[in-house]
């Protein structure tokens, strides 16, 4: 997060924090570090929504598209007569 700081600028950045804040440092740090976990939160669930949006729903039971009845004629059975070449007459 902080790979461009150094260790001269951490510490001026603390020492800049400090005489703004003063004593109300560890509560500003506290509700800064509340803050980022909660945006951190609903960045991760926005995250996991999208994520599961594509997954199929295992929840229901799956149900074949056609199911054929008594009714109706097998589709594995061809209805067409079988093809037949001509004699050769020579």
């Amino acid at each position: 997060m902080f790979s461009g700081l150094g260790y001269t600028e951490m510490f001026l950045f603390g020492i800049i924090a400090l005489m703004l804040f003063g004593s109300r440092l560890p509560d500003v740090a506290r509700n800064f570090g509340r803050g980022y976990r909660d945006i951190r939160r609903r960045i991760d669930d926005i995250q996991r929504e999208f994520r599961d949006w594509d997954k199929p729903d295992t929840s229901a039971p799956s149900k074949p598209l056609f199911t054929p009845t008594e009714d109706e004629p097998s589709k594995r059975s061809p209805s067409a007569p079988k093809f037949v070449p001509p004699a050769d007459d020579d």
